[in-house]
């Protein structure tokens, strides 16, 4: 057994853990990683990458469907073989060659294996051989570990070997039929890359789809569903499952059945903190991490929680942004400089609470940011919602034939800024930067009138939400 001591040590080399550790070597100190699988983590190998490779070739298909010129030219459909090669190149074929080669050129030492607490700024390492090894922290240990896929209370279903994500973004193989247990963004998201690239899809929802966005949102996706040919089940949901050779069969509440050659369960996400050693710092073992805005956990000076373990935004890009706070309070704090931990400081997590962006790669596309109208009238805000069409919108006719779509933006009406944006249509994914820069900022909308959008783009739905708003607010 070796001992090893660092000024930081990360437990989880994701992005989120990478972002940490690189912050805080930037800021001076030293720091080593922790992990027990492929450098890079969920996002690189089983989430965000793999995923938008699998959705992006049907994209530009329909796209150029839907430009006349264009589609007479595109008589193919779509090469799966080729789809799903170009998803491995940006896997890497799954070999963390080159996250290793890049932990190596920022300073960032690994150590392969699997991290625990065993005491106060203590890690002990175990590798895949049995071997352990202790690291020892001057200043901080901070979990970035993420999550794991939820496994839904259904009889059965651990015995029929369900596909999680992982599965579903790594596959080699097109099953005939798809069930996918679970209406929201993983579970759209694959029903629309799975039913593009061939397989009969069913998709068994509790509720309606996508329901912590506005309600057009899961509307729209889901008639979008149906017209591709995806049978959409929702307010139902499944009570057992059993396989039967090559098929999985899935009763469902009312007693029918869905059959199908695989099944994924996409029913939300649990934090992977179950065997990280908590309980010696008083903290439940499986447990969101909880912490304060500078990631730190409350009544523990060392240890921190960043990225989906600790449950406040459970999105890449945003565990990334938690990441360089801390990295960059834990480099302050260890150095004795001054702390900026009022709200929308550098060492704070400000974003998290209400002005969270995300973007649903479905067809439609779903772009959002801030509140909905809902969860803006929950919060006790006074407010006034505007819905505009974007077919509406020269721009949008230009992009595509029978462009549909629809925005919305909720205005905090005392003091005249805008509390969310949703937007709705195809690529309105960017259109969402500059929604996140008005909400974060908290621009009036006086203001934003002379944010000008440029003809004849897809841009001007902002001139045609604030005409709604009224020209009062000039």
């Amino acid at each position: 057994m070796s001992t090893d001591d660092y000024d930081v040590i990360v437990i989880g080399a994701g992005p989120v853990g990478e972002n940490v550790a690189d912050r805080a070597v930037q800021g001076g100190l030293t720091a080593i990683i922790v992990e027990s699988e492929l450098v890079g983590g969920e996002c690189t190998y089983w989430a965000c990458m793999p995923s938008k490779a699998l959705l992006r070739p049907a994209q530009a298909l329909r796209a150029a469907q839907h430009v006349a010129g264009a589609a007479e030219a595109v008589t193919g459909t779509l090469d799966v073989g080729a789809v799903l090669a170009r998803r491995n190149s940006f896997t890497s074929d799954w070999s963390d060659a080159g996250q290793v080669g890049w932990l190596d050129s920022a300073g960032i030492a690994l150590a392969r294996g699997h991290g625990r607490l065993t005491g106060v700024r203590e890690v002990t390492v175990t590798a895949e051989d049995g071997t352990t090894r202790v690291l020892r922290a001057r200043h901080a240990v901070a979990v970035s570990t993420g999550t794991d896929a939820a496994m839904p209370p259904i009889a059965g279903i651990h015995e029929v070997s369900p596909w999680t994500s992982r599965e579903a973004t790594s596959a080699q193989e097109i099953p005939e039929s798809l069930a996918i247990i679970g209406g929201g963004v993983v579970g759209v998201e694959m029903a629309t890359a799975y039913a593009a690239l061939g397989a009969t899809v069913t998709m068994i929802a509790r509720h309606g789809l996508l329901g912590t966005m506005e309600p057009f949102a899961g509307e729209r996706v889901e008639a979008t569903l149906r017209e591709a040919g995806v049978d959409v089940r929702t307010n139902t949901d499944a009570t057992s499952a059993r396989r039967e050779g090559s098929e999985v069969r899935l009763t469902l509440v009312d007693g029918s059945e869905v059959i199908a050659q695989e099944v994924l369960v996409a029913t939300g996400r649990t934090p992977r903190s179950a065997d990280l050693g908590l309980e010696i710092v008083g903290l439940t073992p499986g447990e969101y991490i909880r912490t304060d805005d500078t990631l730190r956990v409350p009544g523990i000076d060392w240890l921190y929680a960043v990225g989906d373990v600790n449950g406040r935004a459970l999105l890449t890009h945003q565990g990334k942004y938690q990441a360089r706070a801390a990295g960059d309070v834990i480099a302050a704090r260890a150095r004795g400089e001054q702390v900026h931990e009022a709200d929308w400081g550098r060492h704070v997590a400000t974003a998290d609470h209400a002005t969270v962006p995300q973007v649903v790669f479905a067809d439609p596309e779903v772009a959002s940011v801030g509140l909905t109208a809902k969860a803006a009238a929950d919060a006790g805000y006074r407010t006034r919602v505007i819905d505009q069409d974007m077919s509406t919108v020269a721009g949008a006719g230009l992009r595509q034939d029978d462009y549909q779509g629809q925005a919305r933006m909720v205005i905090d009406t005392e003091r005249d800024v805008l509390l969310g944006v949703t937007f709705v249509g195809p690529d309105v994914a960017d259109l969402l930067h500059a929604a996140t820069f008005a909400v974060v900022g908290e621009v009036p909308l006086a203001r934003l009138w002379h944010a000008v959008p440029a003809y004849p783009t897809v841009s001007e739905i902002w001139l045609r939400l604030l005409e709604a708003a009224g020209r009062d607010t000039a």
